[in-house]
C-alpha cells in the first residue's frame, strides 16, 4: 500500500522511481494481486498515469486491462477504471500531460498522439472478443460502466472505423444495444449515445438499414421534439446529423421515413414566427441541417420514383408552402435564406404540381410581386452574395426543368404583346441582366434564358419575335441579332468581372436557342457577319483561357451545319463544310470543338445540377449545357466529316426505310381492324352455341316428357277397354267424391284454349314459312340472273340455294307431320266421342285419356317449334363459321406479307452496312497497297534502278493500249 501512495501522490522515503518503472510495478500488482482492493487501486493508479505516461501504459498495461474486463466483472467500480484507462489510452480528445522528467529529445522520438491512439485501437480490436465483451457491458445500467463504455466504442470508431463496424455488425445485438442507449433517463449517457451513432451509422449501408428498422427515426423525432426543435440546443443539432447519416445515399431508408409519414412531422420544424428576431448560432445550425435533411430527401441524385413521391408529400403536408413563408420573410438571415432557396429550388424540381404552386407564391410587397421575380432581382443585383445569387439561379433552373408551361410564361413576359409597362416582369429582368455591364449578370441571365428554352422548339421559335429598342431613333432589333453584336464586339466593351464568362453564356445561350431549331439557324446565318466572326474565332491561335470560347464557337458553327435546312444559297451545308476546309480545316475544327469537353470546369459543371462555385471567375459551364455538348460533339463530328454522296445515300437509304415502315404499319392498322372483327365474330359464335346448346338440352326435356305421356296414353287405352262394365262403378265413385269430374271438366276446358292458341302459332309459322319460300325464289332469280356469263359461276351458285330448299323441305315435312299426327288424334278422339251409349257419361278414364292426347297435341307442336328454331341457328352458325374461315386467311395472307416486308427491310439494312464495310475494307487495302509500292520504289532507287513516274506509267499504258487497237487491222 505504501507503494500505491507514492504513484498517487504521496511523498514515499526511497529514491523516485521513473514512469516506466511505477507503471510496471502498478501492472504486476494489478497481474498477481490476489485481492479485488488491490486491483482496484493499482487499475485506479494506472488511470492517473494514463495521461503522463501513455506510451509506457499502454504498451505495458493494455493486455492487463483486457484481462481485467473479462475476470473482474462483477465489481463495476474496477471496471469503471479500467474503461476510463483504455479511453484515455485510445482516444485523441485527451490532453496529454508533458512528463516532468522528459527531456526534449526524448519527446522528439515519441510517436504522435494519432498515431498511438491507432495502435492502440488495433492492439484492442484484433481480437474481435473484447469488442463483444464491450459491447456487452452497454447492458450495465451503472453510470460509472455505461458511460465510459459508450465513449471507449466512440473513440473506438473514431480511430478505425471500418473495422469496428465490421465487428458490430456480426455481433449479435450489437447494434440494438446501442439503440437502446437513446431510451436511457440520464441525458449525459443519451448525448454520448447520440455521439456514438453518428459514429458507427458513417458509410456503412447495412449498419444505417439496422440503425432505421429499430426505431431511430421515431426516437430522434422525438427528442428533437423535446428539446425545442430549431430551439434547441446542440442535442437537436446531433439528432439531426445522425438523421442525415441515416438517409443521405439510402433509398431504403429513405422510403422508409416516407412512408412512416415522418415528413409531415417536419412541417413544424419551419414554423418561424416572423416577430422572431432571436437568430442565435445554434438556431442557425440547426435549421441548416433540418434543410438539408429535406434536400437530402428529394436530392436530385436519389432515384426518380423516390425523389417524385418524397416531393408529394413535401407538397401534401404543406413543407413546401412553409418552405416558401420563410423565403419570403424578412430578417432571415443570409445563409439561411440561401439554403432554403437551395431546399425549395430540388422540392419543385422537376414537380409540375409543386412548380405550379411556386410560380402563384407572391411576396408580401405592395404592390405583391411574384416569388420568381423577386428571386430574380436578387440575381442580376451584383451587390447581392455571390453564393445567393447562384442559389437565385438553381432555382430557376429548377423552376423550369421539364415544365414547359413554366417556360411559356416566361418567354410570353418577353413578347411585345404581353408587356406591362407598369410592372417588372421576368423577362424584362433577365433581359436587362443579359446586357448589363457585369459579367455574373450577363452570365447568369443567359443561362437562366437557356433554360427557358431547353427541349422546347415552340418556345425557341417564339423568342425569335422578340424585338429590343436599342437607342431612341434606331429601329428596333431582334433578341437574337443583339446577342450576336454583344458577342462580336467582344473585349471592347468595358465590363466587371471576366469578359470570357460574358462571352462564354451567350455563346452557350445560342448554342441551345438553335439545336433542333432550323428557323433559329437561318436566322443566324441571315446576319452575313456571323459567320466570318465564328470562323476567324476558330481559327485564331488564342490563350488558354479563349480556348472555351473557341470551342463553342466550334459547336455553334457545327449547329449551323447540322440543323441546316438549305434554306440560304450561301451558307447550306455543303457550302459551309467547304469554308470550314478551306479556312480552318477539319482536323482543326475537329480539335478545337473538343476544348469544350477537355475543359476543367466540364467534368466539374456535369456532375450535379447546383452550381458550385467558390469565386465567380469559374461560373462557366451549366450542368445541362454539358449533357448537351455531349450529345451534339458526336452529331457534328458525323456531319463535318460526312461528304455530299454519303448523304445522298443515307437519306435514300432513309426514305425507303420510311416507305417501309408506313407500309408495315399501314399493315399493323388492318390487322389490328381485322382482330377487333374476328373477336367480335367470335364472341357472336361463343353465344350462339351456348343458345344452340340450351335449345338442344329443352328439345331432349321435351321429348322425354313426350315419351312420358305417350307412355300414359298407351296405358290410358288399354285401361279404357273395359269402362262398359265399369262405368256405372265410375259414376258411382265420381258421385261419392264430387269432386273429380269438375275438375276433368276444367283441366278439358284449359286444354282445348292451349289447342286454339296451338292452331293460331301454326297459322303464324306457315305464313312465315311462305315468306321464306318468296324471299327464296327472290334469291334464286338473282343469283341465276348474275351467273349467265359462265356455267362454271351457275354451278357454284346452285351450292348456296340448296340449303335453303333443304331447309324449306324439311319444315314443310315437320308441318305435314304434324298436321297428319293432329288429324289422327282427332279422329281418335272423335271415335271415342261416337261411342255407345256406355260412353255418354264423363267418366274418369275418357277425360284422362282427352287430356293426354290434349297435352301430346300441345308438346308435339312445341317440339316442332324448337326444331325450327334449332334449324334457324344451325344455319347462322355456319354462315358465321364460314365469314371467319375468310377472315383467318385473309389474317394469314396479310402476316405473310408483313414477314416479306420485314424480311427486306432487315436485307436492305444488311446491304448497307456491308457495303459500307466493304468500302473501308477496300480503303484500307489500297493505301496499304500504296504504302508498299511506295516503299518497294524507294529500295528499287536505292539500289540504282531506273523508276518511272506514274505520269510516265499511265502514258506507257495508253500508248500500249493504242498499239493492241491498231494491231487487228
Amino acid at each position: 500500500m505504501n507503494f500505491l501512495r507514492g504513484v498517487m501522490g504521496g511523498q514515499s522515503a526511497g529514491p523516485q522511481r521513473s514512469g516506466a518503472e511505477t507503471v510496471q510495478k502498478l501492472c504486476d500488482r494489478v497481474a498477481s494481486a490476489t485481492l479485488l482492493e488491490d486491483r482496484r487501486d493499482a487499475v485506479r493508479a494506472l488511470k492517473s498515469l494514463s495521461k503522463k505516461y501513455r506510451l509506457e501504459v499502454g504498451s505495458q498495461a493494455m493486455e492487463h486491462l483486457i484481462n481485467v474486463l473479462q475476470m473482474d466483472r462483477s465489481d463495476s467500480e474496477i471496471i469503471g477504471y479500467t474503461l476510463d484507462t483504455l479511453y484515455n489510452l485510445i482516444s485523441n480528445d485527451v490532453e496529454e500531460e508533458e512528463p516532468a522528467d522528459g527531456s526534449e529529445e526524448e519527446n522528439v522520438h515519441k510517436p504522435s498522439s494519432e498515431d498511438l491512439a491507432v495502435q492502440y485501437t488495433e492492439i484492442f480490436i484484433k481480437q474481435p472478443e473484447n469488442l463483444t465483451l464491450l459491447l456487452s457491458l452497454l447492458e450495465e445500467f451503472d453510470f460509472h460502466v455505461r458511460w465510459p463504455a459508450v465513449k471507449l466504442l466512440t473513440a473506438l470508431l473514431k480511430n478505425l472505423g471500418p473495422q469496428v463496424q465490421q465487428i458490430i455488425l456480426v455481433s449479435p445485438m450489437g447494434v440494438s444495444r446501442m439503440m437502446d442507449l437513446l431510451a436511457d433517463s440520464r441525458e449525459v449517457i443519451r448525448n454520448d449515445g447520440l455521439l456514438l451513432l453518428q459514429q458507427l451509422t458513417k458509410g456503412n449501408a447495412a449498419i444505417q438499414k439496422i440503425v432505421a428498422f429499430e426505431s431511430a427515426f421515431e426516437r430522434l423525432l422525438d427528442i428533437i421534439t423535446e428539446e425545442g426543435m430549431s430551439d434547441g440546443g446542440i442535442v437537436v443539432e446531433d439528432c439531426l446529423l445522425l438523421l442525415v447519416n441515416l438517409m443521405k445515399n439510402n433509398s431504403s431508408n429513405q422510403n422508409f421515413f416516407k412512408e412512416g409519414s415522418y415528413i409531415q412531422r417536419m412541417k413544424t420544424w419551419f414554423e418561424v414566427a416572423e416577430e422572431n428576431l432571436n437568430w442565435s448560432a445554434q438556431k442557425v445550425t440547426n435549421l441548416h441541417l433540418m434543410l438539408q435533411l429535406v434536400r437530402v430527401l428529394v436530392s436530385p441524385v436519389n432515384p426518380p420514383g423516390a425523389t417524385s413521391t418524397c416531393q408529394k408529400s413535401a407538397f401534401q403536408c404543406g413543407l413546401l408552402q412553409q418552405l416558401c413563408t420563410i423565403l419570403m420573410a424578412t430578417g432571415v438571415p443570409a445563409d439561411i435564406l440561401t439554403e432554403t432557396i437551395n431546399t425549395v429550388s430540388e422540392v419543385i424540381r422537376g414537380s409540375q404540381v409543386n412548380q405550379d404552386y411556386f410560380a402563384s407564391v407572391n411576396a408580401p410587397s405592395n404592390p405583391p410581386r411574384p416569388a420568381i421575380v423577386v428571386l430574380l432581382m436578387s440575381m442580376v443585383n451584383e451587390r447581392q452574395p455571390f453564393v445567393l445569387r447562384c442559389a437565385v439561379l438553381y432555382c430557376f433552373q429548377c423552376f423550369l426543368y421539364k415544365n414547359q408551361r413554366g417556360q411559356a410564361e416566361i418567354v410570353a413576359t418577353l413578347l411585345p404583346t404581353t408587356i406591362d409597362a407598369n410592372s417588372i416582369s421576368a423577362g424584362q429582368l433577365l433581359c436587362g441582366g443579359l446586357f448589363s455591364a457585369d459579367s455574373l449578370s450577363n452570365w447568369c441571365a443567359a443561362v437562366a434564358l437557356a433554360h427557358a428554352l431547353q427541349d422546347n422548339s415552340v418556345q425557341k421559335e417564339q423568342l425569335l419575335r422578340v424585338q429590343l429598342a436599342t437607342s431612341l431613333g434606331n429601329p428596333p432589333v431582334s433578341l437574337l441579332q443583339q446577342c450576336t453584336n454583344i458577342l462580336s464586339q467582344g473585349v471592347k466593351i468595358n465590363r466587371r468581372g471576366s469578359n470570357v464568362q460574358t462571352r462564354v453564356g451567350l455563346l452557350m445561350l445560342l448554342s441551345t436557342w438553335m439545336t433542333d431549331c432550323p428557323i433559329a439557324v437561318t436566322h443566324f446565318l441571315h446576319n452575313q457577319t456571323n459567320v466570318p466572326f465564328l470562323t476567324a474565332q476558330i481559327s485564331e491561335n488564342l490563350g488558354e483561357e479563349e480556348q472555351l470560347v473557341q470551342g463553342l464557337c466550334a459547336l455553334l458553327l457545327g449547329i449551323c451545319i447540322y440543323d441546316n435546312e438549305n434554306s440560304l444559297e450561301n451558307y447550306t451545308k455543303e457550302k459551309l463544310k467547304q469554308l470550314i476546309e478551306k479556312r480552318i480545316g477539319k482536323e482543326i475544327f475537329i480539335e478545337k470543338l473538343a476544348y469544350i469537353s477537355k475543359h476543367e470546369l466540364y467534368s466539374r459543371a456535369g456532375q450535379k445540377p447546383q452550381p458550385s462555385y467558390s469565386i465567380p471567375e469559374q461560373m462557366l459551364l451549366d450542368h445541362e449545357f454539358t449533357k448537351l455538348v455531349k450529345e451534339l460533339e458526336v452529331l457534328i463530328i458525323k456531319a463535318v466529316q460526312k461528304s455530299s454522296e454519303d448523304e445522298k445515300k443515307e437519306e435514300e437509304v432513309k426514305k425507303s426505310l420510311e416507305q417501309h415502315d408506313s407500309i408495315v404499319s399501314q399493315y399493323k392498322e388492318l390487322i389490328r381492324e381485322q382482330d377487333m372483327q374476328l373477336n367480335e365474330l367470335k364472341k357472336q359464335v361463343t353465344a350462339l352455341t351456348t343458345q344452340n346448346e340450351q335449345s338442344q338440352t329443352t328439345i331432349t326435356q321435351q321429348a322425354a316428357q313426350i315419351q312420358q305421356l305417350k307412355d300414359q296414353y298407351n296405358l290410358l287405352k288399354i285401361q279404357g277397354k273395359p269402362v262398359d262394365s265399369h262405368h256405372h262403378m265410375h259414376n258411382e265413385a265420381a258421385e261419392i267424391n264430387g269432386i273429380q269430374p269438375k275438375a276433368d271438366m276444367e283441366e278439358i276446358g284449359r286444354l282445348q284454349e292451349e289447342l286454339e292458341q296451338l292452331k293460331k302459332q301454326h297459322g303464324i309459322l306457315e305464313g312465315q314459312l311462305a315468306e321464306k319460300d318468296l324471299i327464296i325464289d327472290k334469291m334464286q332469280t338473282s343469283q341465276i340472273s348474275g351467273n349467265k356469263d359462265t356455267d362454271d359461276c351457275t354451278d357454284n351458285s346452285g351450292e348456296p340455294t340448296a340449303a335453303p330448299h333443304k331447309e324449306l323441305e324439311t319444315l314443310r315435312t315437320l308441318v305435314q307431320t304434324q298436321a297428319a299426327e293432329i288429324s289422327q288424334l282427332q279422329a281418335k278422339k272423335q271415335e271415342l266421342e261416337n261411342q255407345p251409349a256406355a260412353m255418354t257419361g264423363l267418366g274418369s278414364g275418357d277425360v284422362d285419356s282427352d287430356s293426354s292426347l290434349r297435352r301430346i297435341t300441345q308438346l308435339e307442336s312445341r317440339v316442332s317449334a324448337l326444331d325450327d328454331e334449332n334449324q334457324k341457328l344451325k344455319g347462322q352458325v355456319k354462315v358465321l363459321t364460314e365469314e371467319k374461315d375468310s377472315l383467318d386467311q385473309q389474317m394469314t395472307r396479310t402476316n405473310n406479307t408483313v414477314v416479306i416486308l420485314q424480311t427486306d427491310k432487315s436485307r436492305l439494312q444488311q446491304e448497307v452496312v456491308e457495303s459500307k464495310k466493304e468500302q473501308d475494307d477496300l480503303l484500307v487495302l489500297l493505301a496499304d497497297q500504296d504504302q508498299k509500292i511506295f516503299s518497294l520504289k524507294n529500295k528499287l532507287k536505292e539500289l540504282g534502278e531506273a523508276i518511272e513516274d506514274e505520269d510516265d506509267m499511265e502514258s506507257g499504258d495508253q500508248d500500249d493500249d493504242d498499239y493492241d487497237e491498231d494491231e487487228p487491222n
